[in-house]
């Protein structure tokens, strides 16, 4: 699970490089025209949404009404999607792809900003999920949607997977991360192993402090590991730099005071972890009546695979798959889009209808 990491690859940006903000002007400019949807049969919807009793953002995208529609439910938490259009290009040839910003993300933050986000809490959360699930149901007047989270999402995700099966034609998890009240340690071990290795003996003297258990930790000492766990893992690192900064900074949609609004946004949401402690996916049951996919970073050092796995492994459902991406850690669906698209189209589209309708 994600907390504030980003801030470990604002150096990437910090040295003086001549010209480059006309650089980031100019590949702002080609982004722009890369996410024109010109087909007829295409939608490109991008605006505030009333949720929850407050205005939060949803983007909906695709070149044809009638592919299944993909829904985000993305992580951090305060960790937005909407950055990276670019990089899900592709994903939008062959599914009508839903982008939403909690309450305390991204451009829903920037919209409103701290006063306008309104009760923020795991709850909040879980029932704005299910009211953005209903409104692109009538929006775009479709019975059931693929259910896609990531990371911190996936919390969210696996009890609306459970819950309310007859909303989702699919469940997909990326960066899964799987709630066990604190008896799995591995990604703590091994944060503390690349520490020590590295002769960082002040971070590892916290990280101790901190003890296994991220159900006791503030969300301060949570964004602290969260960071070191990131930074001292080079291919996490890396992709911190060169896919989450850099979309950033490319986007689009993204002014530099809206930057600033995303960093601000995920330490204002960092808190809602503090509410997950007691999360016990084991114990909430791995019985799913929908069909249940994980495609996950080989080499995740946050959320790692063989807790993943394990939980999979455990799953029953009507069909289920679960596949390793390779070159990845966390954000492996950032950092491999086009292998996490063809891992969709293997294994989750021959499940899902395309262009279902229903009246509702």
């Amino acid at each position: 699970m994600m907390g504030v990491i980003l801030a470990a690859g604002l150096a990437t940006f910090a040295l003086p490089v001549a010209g480059l903000f006309a650089h980031r002007a100019v590949r702002r400019s080609a982004n722009a025209r890369s996410m024109r949807v010109d087909s007829p049969a295409g939608i490109d919807e991008q605006g505030i949404v009333s949720i929850g009793g407050i205005g939060q953002w949803i983007s909906v995208r695709g070149e044809d009404r009638g592919n299944p529609v993909l829904l985000e439910i993305h992580g951090g938490p305060g960790a937005a999607q909407s950055p990276y259009g670019n990089r899900t290009r592709g994903w939008e040839e062959h599914f009508t792809l839903v982008r939403w910003d909690m309450r305390g993300a991204g451009l829903t933050f920037a919209h409103g900003g701290a006063q306008g986000q309104g009760v923020l809490d795991f709850d909040r959360l879980y029932a704005d999920a299910l009211e953005v699930t209903e409104h692109i149901r009538r929006r775009l007047a479709v019975d059931k949607v693929v259910l896609l989270a990531s990371s911190f999402g996936t919390t969210l995700g696996l009890r609306l997977a459970r819950s309310r099966p007859e909303l989702f034609a699919a469940y997909v998890g990326t960066d899964q991360n799987i709630q066990e009240a604190g008896r799995d340690t591995s990604a703590y071990r091994g944060t503390l192993e690349r520490l020590r290795a590295a002769g960082k003996t002040k971070d590892v003297a916290k990280v101790e402090a901190m003890g296994s258990d991220p159900g006791r930790w503030s969300s301060a000492q949570r964004s602290t590991y969260d960071k070191l766990c990131a930074s001292s893992d080079p291919l996490t690192l890396d992709t911190v730099k060169k896919v989450i900064i850099g979309s950033l900074w490319l986007s689009p949609l993204y002014s530099l005071g809206r930057i600033k609004a995303y960093f601000q946004g995920q330490g204002f949401s960092a808190p809602v972890t503090e509410g997950t402690g007691a999360l016990d996916d084991w114990a909430d049951g791995t019985r799913f009546e929908l069909p249940f996919f994980v495609f996950q970073g080989a080499h995740d050092v946050i959320t790692p695979a063989a807790r993943a796995q394990a939980y999979f492994d455990a799953v029953e459902a009507p069909v289920k798959a679960f596949a390793l991406i390779e070159d990845a850690s966390h954000f492996a669906a950032l950092r491999h889009p086009e292998r996490f698209l063809e891992l969709l189209l293997t294994h989750v589209r021959p499940h899902v209808r395309s262009g279902s309708r229903a009246a509702l």
